[in-house]
């Protein structure tokens, strides 16, 4: 137990008194706490750059109805202080600064002292699937894209407020705030109702450019700025952390705390892109394709989303709802295989490797759980195209994972058209570790793909933000790309996959009636 060992350092970061006794540890540290749907993740890097270690605490997700994805706060807020103690104990110093990334769109209603009335609502919550659609129709839904940057979908905090609204009316009304994890997180640290620019962003109620609250959109919910935080950059930080949290991680009071961004623009900044002609992809549990950009890019039919990094810099791009899920789904039904291994992965994409590119014809639509970008289609499904009596299990597997890709060349393509030529792409997430998966990826994309580090890109742009700021002169050397992993497409199986890609995009058009039609069907 930190509590009553660790004191303050007068001489020297890199001190620590044990019982009095001073022992000289590692270099002084930031560290990046990235707080995700699944599970919150701490990244601790040296000034110098040098990744130190990581610590993660998973938690739940419940889904008491359908449409409904909720998850308690406190065990969110209980993995975080984990986390922060869990650093500072296996390295045996406290950091110099704290920095944080977090999901988007999540949703609480709090009351003034913070304590959540309801479950947290988590982006993939989607009770409020059919007001979102309506308002999509409206040339109001038009207006707050332009003018919030957010898609107009269930997702969307300003759409889960509607629900609540006219659902939870008791509770919509007794709440205090309507706050996001990060910011639950950041009342418990100093007591102080903060949002930063890039969370806030991703509301759909928040002014893009003007950087305020959205009058249109609040009043179409029927709230007023009161019932949010107050909007910071992303840069922002505060020390005089709560005593309660200083003695269950043994943290310093006065270390700062970053306000930071978004998973999403922490990612772009984490693997370094923020070049005109570069994008950065990234696959999880979903997947997602962005750019940075100096103003937005808009795109009402693809809802291109368009969330701040800081005041001047903008992340544009699309998340699909099928990544690692949609490859889970392959080997728990085609592979039979539940509580999945790293020699299950192997397996899976070894027999994906003995398939030749294209999978003889064999093409999958992804869209499992419904889609976001560019489809923005919950009643959409998965299925499989042009079955032959040749086609084997190994050819529906590399049509499966296929399919992910096509889906993520979708958004990439529908971003390129409304930016500018993409160059590079640079890759983080666990499937960059699958050369078949990733070597797919190039040849259907066409793209050269980099892989720029190992670790959580999310945590790392937290912290280069906190660097930004808190040690400038740092700043150079701690983000230095040392090393590049490049994977170039090749050509005879790009041009495979140019003349599969055209019927990909047929096959959702043709098939979206039916698909609505049986939705629903057990």
């Amino acid at each position: 137990m930190l509590t009553n060992t660790l004191k303050q350092p007068e001489d020297n970061p890199g001190s620590v008194y044990y019982f009095g006794i001073k022992y000289i540890t590692m270099q002084a540290y930031i560290l990046g706490i990235d707080i995700g749907t699944g599970s919150t993740k701490a990244v601790a890097v040296s000034l110098t750059g040098e990744v130190l270690g990581t610590v993660s605490n998973h938690y739940p997700i419940n889904s008491p109805e359908p449409g409904y994805s909720e998850q308690d706060p406190l065990l969110i807020w209980d993995a975080f202080v984990k986390c922060l103690a869990g650093v500072t104990l296996k390295l045996g110093l406290p950091p110099q600064a704290v920095s944080l990334s977090s999901a988007m769109h999540s949703i609480i209603p709090v009351d003034k002292n913070g304590e959540a009335l309801l479950p947290m609502m988590t982006w993939a919550d989607s009770r409020s699937e059919n007001i979102a659609q309506a308002l999509r129709a409206t040339e109001k839904g038009a207006s707050l894209y332009h003018n919030c940057g957010t898609a107009i979908h269930a997702m969307s905090p300003l759409n889960k407020l509607l629900w609540l609204r006219g659902n939870k009316i008791e509770v919509f009304e007794a709440a205090h705030k309507f706050i996001s994890i990060k910011e639950f997180i950041w009342f418990r640290l100093f007591g102080f109702f903060e949002v930063d620019y890039s969370i806030a962003s991703a509301t759909g109620l928040f002014d893009i450019v003007k950087k305020e609250w959205n009058q249109e959109a609040l009043a179409l919910t029927g709230i007023t700025p009161a019932k949010l935080s107050a909007p910071v950059n992303t840069t922002y930080y505060r020390s005089n952390i709560n005593p309660e949290v200083v003695a269950l991680t043994g943290v310093y009071a006065n270390t700062p705390v970053v306000a930071g961004a978004s998973d999403g623009a922490c990612a772009n900044l984490g693997s370094h892109t923020t070049g005109p002609d570069v994008a950065a992809l990234t696959i999880g549990t979903s997947g997602a394709v962005r750019i940075t950009s100096p103003k937005p890019v808009y795109n009402y039919d693809a809802m291109i989303f368009n969330y701040l990094l800081d005041e001047q810099t903008y992340v544009c791009g699309g998340a699909v709802n099928n990544g690692g899920i949609a490859v889970n789904w392959l080997l728990k039904n085609f592979l039979q295989k539940d509580n999945l291994t790293a020699a299950d992965y192997d397996a899976l994409f070894n027999e994906i490797a003995s398939v030749p590119a294209g999978s003889n014809g064999l093409i999958f639509l992804p869209y499992l759980y419904g889609e976001r970008a560019p489809l923005w289609d919950t009643k959409t499904s998965g299925s499989f195209f042009n079955i032959k009596p040749a086609h084997t299990r190994s050819h529906f597997l590399r049509a499966g994972l296929e399919g992910i890709c096509f889906a993520l060349n979708d958004v990439l393509k529908t971003l390129e058209d409304a930016s500018g030529g993409i160059r590079q792409v640079n890759i983080s997430g666990g499937f960059t570790s699958s050369a078949v998966w990733t070597q797919t990826l190039a040849d259907i994309t066409g793209k050269r793909l980099a892989v720029l580090q190992s670790e959580d890109s999310s945590a790392l742009g937290a912290i280069y933000l906190a660097a930004r700021v808190l040690h400038p002169e740092s700043y150079d050397a701690l983000t230095r790309v040392e090393q590049q992993e490049f994977i170039e497409p090749n050509a005879k199986n790009h041009e495979v996959y140019n003349r599969m890609f055209p019927v990909f995009k047929k096959l959702y058009s043709d098939l979206k009636e039916s698909m609505h039609l049986v939705n629903g069907w057990e």
